[in-house]
């Protein structure tokens, strides 16, 4: 990825969602989801083919199984997990294969690289960036905006498995979802 133009070898699209996202707490049911995709064509609708996907939820009890940092489950908190679980998987491959993880919030990128200081979610964000920095020094890895509810293939599949998942519903599976089906 030498370029902006130059393809990487995995695009990997996250997302967060959170119902409601209002008077948010510790109870409040948020989840992330990250779709992995080999041969996407940047700046296109969704190519390539799905190498893998996940969805899970934010998880804010402190010493619990998955606890990344975040005290609230909100949009924000959802966002940032999404970018902290892709992270941890680029960190699990054995290959020096390139990415570029694809968000729909400008927020959580921009925290996650370390461009923007946090004002809130700070230990969540300080666990990121940490993910970040590590994924950094084992492979060429750029994050970059994608519009969210535009009918970006892939964009749209994680906002799908991320928004199922907050609900406790399963995600319609890959052979018969198409883009706008929530």
């Amino acid at each position: 990825m030498a370029s902006k133009d130059a393809a990487p070898d995995w695009t990997i699209y996250v997302d967060g969602s959170c119902p409601g996202n209002r008077d948010v707490d510790a109870t409040t049911p948020a989840s992330w989801a990250f779709v992995v995709v080999e041969g996407d064509v940047l700046h296109g609708r969704g190519s390539g083919e799905v190498v893998h996907e996940e969805a899970g939820s934010v998880v804010t009890e402190a010493g619990a199984s998955g606890f990344l940092g975040a005290e609230v489950g909100s949009n924000n908190t959802a966002e940032l997990s999404a970018f902290a679980h892709a992270l941890r998987w680029l960190l699990m491959q054995d290959t020096m294969d390139t990415a570029l993880i694809r968000a729909d919030s400008i927020y959580a990128g921009n925290l996650a690289d370390g461009s923007w200081k946090p004002k809130a979610n700070r230990a969540l964000v300080q666990r990121v960036q940490e993910l970040w920095r590590e994924v950094k020094v084992q492979r060429e890895v750029e994050w970059d905006h994608v519009r969210a509810h535009r009918g970006h293939r892939w964009n749209e599949r994680a906002d799908h498995l991320a928004g199922r998942h907050a609900l406790g519903e399963a995600p319609d599976p890959m052979s018969f979802w198409r883009p706008g089906r929530r």
